[in-house]
């Protein structure tokens, strides 16, 4: 199976590409279609997005696929993130203005009697006045009928214009897609029916009939609604789309480097790994590395999802993306282009945000068939209204009226928009939302299964309690040592050992600027400990100091003092290692070092039972430390289950299934099995890549907290999900009948579509 999968991973490569011209799920099933009919190609095409997220063969380059979809009638590009989201919203800002222009007049001419009668005498003066000084002919200018009044003629003119050139990119895509209709065709013929009927009515115009039955508002009207609507829906876009544009933003456009004794600015594509850059206060580092000069702060929000500042120094890892505060430093570049951190992030986030969900696949195969039966429906008006002897022009009007309220642009963007928005509020918390099946999945959970290391506790050794006795012979004050000595020993022995104890009491005792001298006679003993000598400073006296077991050091020394006893028994209750210090034969002190439990673990495990979702601890771990761990966070001791392989941690997983939903969340390779088999599971992102690949929602930010973050923005967007299908689906119900009876004006079904897309897009950015 692990061959199978690098095969294709090897073979394929994933394509993120931006469209153009999308306005309806039909469009989506159109553009999905053309893709998936090249061999090897899959698919998914995001609406709200306007995007399309493509894993294709190598052998198949961006430029097929460009051409695919520009055949299928829309315009497709290589992804630009921001920028192309702020193109369109210039382009479709400008065209919605200058289709304003036209409109206004169109609407106030037609709905207002007065300016109506008052456009006609001036116009009909004008033209008397231009053949009476300008064509020398002394006679009054008469129209004759039938013809209709001057001012309708204007108001034709100049929504030919509006329905004919400024709309002409609706009537394009309607016309590649005829045999697939998409909504621009119901509002492309709406527009062009309500035109051509207005001017066959004003050609035919008779002085005692009614000007109402031209409805010279109704093409301009319904195109500039439409128009309207979409650049509102637009713009609330880009706002629920804002945490992947900021993604994109934290790109570096350029690097300084420092070669040759000098710096150099460079485009960011030309930086190497091994280069060495600068980064300044203020900046944001440009690629990830290791700093190997400087001291500062940086800011990991986008990383973490927490503004907290986090100390650098020399040998610290930094990340694309993240700000220096203050001071500069170099690095020297680890990784660059898609390799980075923050590529990856942007990776799963597009990823997250271009699948489908079940509700989303629902809705784009009802909208499939669902323009298609408002075509027949709209026939169907028509026909029922003039065989009803009604007149044509009343028949007209309902069935153009059944085109344009029918739109499923709605149902198609109540699903996708609100899972971009969820997905990006996620991402700025640090969490990562690999698949939109795991939204709808996070209400059905019952148990939640936590892996131990890494998991519940940070994964790493650390200096937990330290008991230092200056002098272990009180009577003998020849045996007394300081404080600060001790630590001066300690420190200077360990800095030359390599093992997790070791580095956990150096670091520990670094923080604290512990001073370290020379050391002589080094030795480590695998399983013992580390013995040196080390020479005293003010003279050249040196001590014999041993760092190891207390069984190691019980052997080399005299008996241990009470306190000394106590804290070793204390540490091994809590299931923590435990090095002891001694310095020429006697025992000093004791260093207790064990895997650090997560501040907010305790508050994530009762926020989990307030919620009715039991808790299990199943770890790999010896039973006296699971027990220990798993009771400080809250766990009961009858749900821990210690020395667990990961076959174990499988099948407990599975017999969980068999009552309720599961929740796995671990970090580890021995986790990536019961991972991939539970219902709904969550990965660490400091663990391994193959828990991460396993996993529905990767937490970025290490905190438990992020766990509950996750359920809380899942079920939020499920709700919002479920009002917005509703939504759409009463919409269609509740005004296709009256549009059908002929109680509702086309200009206003146009203005009542827009906004309706617009009520979705909204409603979805209540998520937080």
């Amino acid at each position: 199976m692990a061959q199978r999968i690098n095969e294709i991973e090897i073979k394929t490569r994933q394509v993120n590409l931006s469209i153009t011209g999308m306005t309806c799920s039909s469009c989506v099933g159109s553009i999905e279609k053309a893709l998936n009919k090249i061999p090897g190609v899959r698919a998914a095409v995001n609406l709200a997005m306007e995007s399309a997220h493509v894993i294709a063969p190598l052998n198949i380059s961006e430029e097929d696929l460009i051409a695919a979809i520009n055949s299928a009638g829309y315009k497709a590009t290589s992804f630009k993130g921001e920028r192309e989201s702020f193109e369109k919203s210039t382009r479709l800002g400008i065209r919605l203005f200058v289709t304003l222009l036209f409109s206004l007049p169109v609407l106030l001419i037609s709905m207002i009697d007065e300016l109506h009668k008052s456009i006609d005498k001036y116009l009909l003066n004008f033209i008397d006045y231009f053949n009476k000084n300008l064509s020398g002919a002394n006679i009054d200018f008469e129209i004759s009928n039938p013809v209709a009044p001057a001012s309708t003629w204007l108001v034709l003119a100049l929504s030919v214009f509006v329905v004919l050139i400024m709309a002409w990119p609706i009537h394009r895509a309607a016309l590649k897609n005829l045999i697939n209709p998409t909504m621009d065709t119901l509002v492309s013929l709406g527009s062009l029916i309500s035109l051509g009927w207005s001017v066959y009515a004003a050609a035919t115009y008779k002085p005692e009939q009614d000007m109402l039955s031209i409805y010279t508002e109704v093409s301009a009207s319904v195109i500039f609604f439409v128009m309207l609507g979409r650049y509102l829906e637009h713009r609330a876009k880009r706002s629920a789309g804002s945490a992947l544009a900021e993604l994109f933003k934290l790109s570096s456009g350029q690097v300084e480097i420092s070669r040759d004794g000098g710096n150099l600015v460079i485009p960011i594509d030309e930086l190497q790994v091994g280069d060495i850059f600068v980064v300044k206060p203020g900046d944001r580092i440009a690629t990830d590395g290791q700093v190997v000069s400087g001291f500062t702060t940086i800011n990991n929000a986008f990383l973490t999802g927490e503004a907290k500042p986090i100390e650098v120094a020399i040998n610290d890892l930094v990340f694309a993306g993240s700000t220096n505060n203050n001071g500069n430093i170099l690095v020297r570049a680890t990784r660059i282009g898609s390799d980075t951190e923050l590529a990856r992030i942007t990776r799963m986030v597009l990823a997250a945000q271009s699948e489908k969900a079940p509700a989303q696949q629902l809705a784009d195969r009802i909208s499939r068939v669902f323009v298609p039966v408002v075509l027949v429906l709209s026939v169907i008006t028509f026909i029922a209204w003039y065989v009803g002897d009604f007149g044509i022009a009343k028949s007209i009007t309902a069935a153009v009226a059944v085109l344009v309220i029918a739109c499923p642009c709605a149902l198609g963007l109540a699903t996708p928009i609100a899972l971009m928005v969820a997905s990006g509020k996620a991402a700025k918390s640090g969490i990562i939302i690999r698949s939109p099946r795991a939204i709808e999945k996070a209400l059905k959970i019952t148990d939640a299964v936590f892996d131990k290391t890494g998991t519940i506790t940070s994964g790493q050794m650390v200096l937990l309690e330290m008991i230092l006795i200056n002098n272990p012979l009180p009577n003998n004050s020849n045996t007394a040592i300081s404080t600060s000595d001790l630590l001066m020993f300690a420190l200077s022995v360990e800095s030359l050992d390599s093992h997790p104890i070791a580095d956990a009491i150096k670091f520990a005792l670094e923080k604290q600027g512990v001073s370290k001298v020379q050391v002589s006679d080094f030795e480590h003993t695998a399983g013992v400990g580390v013995a040196a000598r080390v020479n005293l400073p003010s003279s050249n006296a040196s001590k014999a100091v041993l760092i190891g077991s207390p069984l190691s050091i019980a052997r080399s020394t005299t008996q241990f003092s009470p306190e000394i006893v106590l804290a070793i028994e204390g540490a091994n209750q809590r299931a923590n290692s435990v090095a002891v210090l001694a310095v020429d034969g006697l025992a000093y002190g004791v260093f207790e070092v064990g895997d650090q439990i997560k501040p907010e673990s305790k508050d994530a495990i009762q926020k989990l039972h307030k919620a009715g979702i039991n808790t299990w601890l199943v770890t790999g771990d010896s039973e006296t430390s699971a027990i220990s761990i798993g009771s400080e966070v809250g766990i009961p001791i009858d749900h821990i289950f210690a020395t667990a392989t990961p076959e174990d941690k499988l099948v407990f997983v599975e017999n969980l299934q068999k009552n309720g939903k599961v929740l796995m969340i671990g970090d580890g390779i021995n986790d990536a099995a019961a991972i991939a088999k539970s219902d709904l599971s969550i990965a660490m992102g400091s663990g391994t890549d193959t828990a991460m690949a396993a996993a529905d929602i990767t937490l970025i930010r290490p905190s438990l907290l992020a766990v509950i973050d996750a359920l809380d923005i899942s079920k939020k967007s499920v709700r919002i999900i479920k009002s917005n299908l509703g939504w759409a689906f009463f919409y269609n119900i509740a005004f296709i009948p009256i549009a059908a009876s002929g109680n509702l004006s086309p200009m206003y079904a146009a203005g009542a579509m827009s906004l309706s897309s617009l009520f979705v897009v909204l409603n979805s950015l209540r998520i937080k």
